[in-house]
């Protein structure tokens, strides 16, 4: 458990309560949910620029980091069609990938298909049925997606002044506007209560909230004086209680639930907003793909990782189709912007390549 693991290390029910947010990120659960305590793990491993632990802005906004991979790709040869949505892989006789058809006719051939599209998309809807085992076609469709999170990016006309650090007269950034700031944290019971709200079907009414400003590092981002407020939050069930479904009263009703909590923190924000953007569970799934909005592409529980991911047999990359592979946070070791997955998978076509 989570809080057997911080009540190890550390007193102050603060800090337990913000280091505890990076443990149920991303998941529908409770700090006191068994296995927890991975996904803690799962977000401070690794390094940056040779500081374990340590996390960084994409100078640009987090697209700037896709058009690097692109430019380094296409350097190299590589052609991306981008607006081109796949209708499915090409098989040949044998059940072998041989390219995939685009939905307005187009086929690429290729004698390898890397898809970082989630496992449910890759398999459930891009291959046909009985080309799969059914017991892994079960699996994939047992996988469980629930995600508790709600994005809200805000453009606000000044920096949050905060009560218990406020602004300089100047306005200028302080050190904790160039970091996350968590709201909402002040205990792990407030969290556990948070989601126990969500559970039933509720969104929370007093959500654990990870606010960032990247404007305040990269001034790019926001006219002069303006800034860009990105907003994660949880926990917001993908159905609401009696099924009800998030229409834009219940979207704009959450919303305000969060921007009276920071209003508790920062006076004068509410006043600040210039516009917002809400994607609940359900808009994240329609815009980006993630099944259930899960960021992970399925849950970073225990049964659900290493040798289990996306399915008992196939963490390796290699799917039961052959010449198809999973490059994407279904895979081996999940979700993060790490690239970890990518480069494994990357590796394993490279090396089948050669034999083909």
């Amino acid at each position: 458990l989570l809080g057997q693991i911080l009540d190890h290390w550390f007193e102050s029910e603060p800090l337990k309560a913000t280091l505890a947010t990076d443990a149920v990120i991303g998941a529908m659960a409770s700090p006191h949910t068994p296995g927890s305590g991975y996904v803690l793990l799962h977000h401070v491993m690794g390094e940056l620029e040779g500081r374990r632990g340590a996390w960084g802005y994409v100078a640009g906004g987090m697209g700037a980091l896709s058009q690097a991979i692109a430019q380094a790709a296409t350097a190299r040869g590589a052609h991306i069609f981008t607006e081109k949505a796949v209708c499915h892989v090409l098989l040949g006789r044998d059940g072998e990938a041989q390219g995939v058809a685009l939905q307005d006719g187009t086929e690429v051939r290729s004698k390898l298909v890397l898809s970082n599209a989630s496992p449910q998309i890759t398999f459930l809807e891009l291959i046909p049925e009985e080309q799969l085992p059914k017991d892994f076609v079960q699996r994939i469709r047992q996988v469980d997606t629930c995600s508790p999170v709600t994005k809200i990016n805000v453009a606000v006309d000044r920096l949050p002044s905060f009560l218990a650090a406020p602004n300089a007269r100047d306005g200028q950034p302080l050190p904790h506007h160039q970091c996350s700031i968590h709201l909402n944290c002040e205990g792990t019971q407030l969290l556990h209560q948070a989601f126990t709200e969500a559970a039933q079907g509720h969104p929370s009414s007093r959500p654990m909230i990870e606010l960032c400003i990247p404007s305040a590092l990269d001034p790019g981002l926001a006219p002069p004086g303006c800034h860009v407020v990105s907003l994660f939050t949880q926990y917001t069930p993908s159905v609401l209680a009696g099924g009800r479904p998030w229409d834009e009263q219940a979207r704009n009703a959450y919303a305000d639930t969060v921007f009276d909590c920071i209003e508790d923190y920062a006076p004068g924000f509410k006043a600040s907003v210039i516009g917002r953007d809400i994607l609940t569970p359900p808009d994240l799934e329609r815009i980006f793909g993630l099944p259930g909005g899960n960021i992970f592409h399925g849950g970073m529980s225990l049964d659900q990782l290493y040798f289990a991911r996306p399915a008992p047999s196939y963490s390796g990359y290699q799917s039961p189709v052959p010449g198809l592979y999973l490059c994407g946070s279904g895979a081996h070791p999940g979700g993060g912007v790490m690239g970890a997955a990518g480069r494994n998978a990357a590796q394993v076509a490279v090396k089948d390549f050669r034999h083909l």
